[in-house]
């Protein structure tokens, strides 16, 4: 199968590359369907819209950044990450994560009722 993306050019996966999401996602409820798109050494991975194509999620493990984070049985929480030509400005959505389920190939996305969790969460630290 191939998607031609605006960010990446033409993308050639299997079947087994495709996430569902039954619902959709906050704002996008019609797109139901993505490519998991990731790399051996990158530090995103990347929610491609198979009937959209130009709506492109960047992620991020959120266990990567902070411990005790409300996990979901069989499946890892992502953030989506807000891009910037500067890292000091990239932030990630942890008010709001992506839960995948890697084997069944099914995902959602859910909103935690806690301030604990922002939805601005910087990910790159000055020092």
């Amino acid at each position: 199968m191939k998607i031609r993306t605006q960010q990446f050019g033409e993308i050639e996966f299997q079947e087994d590359k495709i996430i569902n999401f039954e619902n959709g996602m906050f704002g996008f409820e019609r797109l139901n369907q993505f490519v998991w798109l990731s790399e051996e050494n990158g530090i995103f991975t990347w929610l491609i819209s198979i009937d959209e194509p130009e709506i492109v999620f960047p992620l991020f493990p959120i266990n990567v950044l902070l411990d005790g984070f409300p996990e979901r049985e069989n499946h890892e929480a992502f953030g989506i990450i807000k891009l910037d030509k500067q890292p000091k400005n990239i932030t990630i959505n942890i008010k709001a994560p992506v839960y995948i389920n890697h084997e069944e190939k099914k995902g959602y996305q859910k909103i935690i009722d806690s301030d604990k969790y922002p939805i601005d969460y910087q990910l790159f630290v000055e020092n």
